[in-house]
């Protein structure tokens, strides 16, 4: 109701000071922490890689880049997070604007080149907030005038893995030059060594699984490749998929601006990636559906379609903080629905 109210004057604003206000508000909100009632509903509780999600909701990286406010967004019923991107040394990002509500399309068209205030920031919040319960993976991405890549993300991972519930490896943003070639077969192989590595020597006890977060413009043998390197490395998950360069039919005027496109145009394409990559892998590795997602019927058609978990981030643009637990709601009751006891059970099944 309090977004609701405040909605159009959060729209009267840009788009990056509005997102903004909302991380200034999160921060101000009462701490419940992950013992939110709706992150405990067991009846939704899924393993992936591990770990055990009290259920299969989380916020999608980019919305909390800069690790200010996971115990914030689990207390409202999420049932994981994922802070970041975030690069070895700070980085400003591309010029503003960078960030454009397309209000027309239910979408957001982002620009903003890992923009984060670096390791040692990030780093001192995830300290703070150790040994706290709930789920907090950790996105990591290399600076974009590095000449090594390959060794920022092991540097990341060699500094994050003691603080993350799970690794992000990020090679599928559109928005530093050249990332994307790292999802090319040799190179991604030698990425995730690389960062696997360093893992291993900085963790103590357990160790956080990897997940590779990959883009939806993709080629058939694209796809047949990652799925076999992911399945070879025994990483833990698949994030799929990042923003689209693609441009479906849009109305929006932000429409021609470059970027990452998300929200309700990506999620057709995204859902078809879920589809492709259920299908290279046969099921043998883990999904967590991004991209589009919108209402508890998104979630559970991603589910159906072979994700594990899901996350958002566009749609709470457009319906605010409480959309993860609409989402959560309506997903026991579609489960419900179908004579489903449990989200592993659904998964694939479409």
């Amino acid at each position: 109701m309090l977004f609701r109210l405040l909605k159009p004057a959060i729209f009267a604003l840009d788009s990056e000071t509005g997102h903004r206000l909302a991380i200034s508000g999160l921060k101000a909100m009462p701490s419940r922490g992950a013992r939110s009632s709706l992150a405990q509903a067991g009846k939704l509780a899924v393993e992936v890689a591990g770990l055990r999600f009290p259920n299969p909701v989380g916020v999608a990286a980019g919305f909390d880049k800069d690790a200010e406010v996971p115990d914030p967004l689990l207390g409202l019923g999420f049932g994981f997070t994922e802070v970041g991107s975030i690069t070895p040394r700070p980085q400003a990002g591309n010029p503003k604007p960078r960030l454009f509500r397309l209000v027309e399309d239910n979408a957001v068209i982002n620009r903003m080149g890992f923009n984060n205030a670096g390791a040692d920031a990030a780093l001192a919040r995830l300290k703070a907030r150790a040994g706290r319960p709930g789920i907090v993976g950790i996105n990591i991405g290399a600076n974009k005038d590095s000449e090594d890549r390959i060794a920022d993300y092991a540097e990341m991972a060699r500094l994050m893995a003691p603080y993350a519930s799970y690794l992000a490896v990020n090679v599928s943003s559109p928005n530093t030059p050249g990332l994307r070639a790292l999802q090319d077969e040799a190179a991604l192989a030698d990425l995730i060594d690389g960062v696997i590595a360093a893992r291993d020597k900085a963790a103590e006890g357990s160790l956080p699984p990897v997940f590779l977060k990959v883009a939806p413009d993709l080629e058939p043998s694209d796809i047949d490749a990652i799925s076999r390197i992911a399945i070879d490395k025994k990483l833990g998950a698949l994030i799929v998929s990042n923003t689209t360069i693609s441009r479906p039919p849009l109305r929006s005027h932000h429409a021609d601006e470059t970027g990452g496109l998300s929200g309700a145009p990506l999620r057709r394409l995204a859902l078809q990636r879920v589809r492709d990559f259920r299908t290279a892998t046969g099921g043998a590795m883990p999904i967590v559906g991004v991209g589009g997602i919108a209402t508890a019927q998104d979630a559970w058609e991603r589910i159906r379609a072979g994700a594990s978990l899901v996350q958002l981030y566009s749609a709470m643009v457009y319906e605010g903080p409480g959309l993860g637990t609409r989402i959560v709601s309506g997903l026991e009751q579609l489960m419900q629905r179908d004579g489903f006891t449990s989200i592993a059970e659904a998964v694939g099944t479409e």
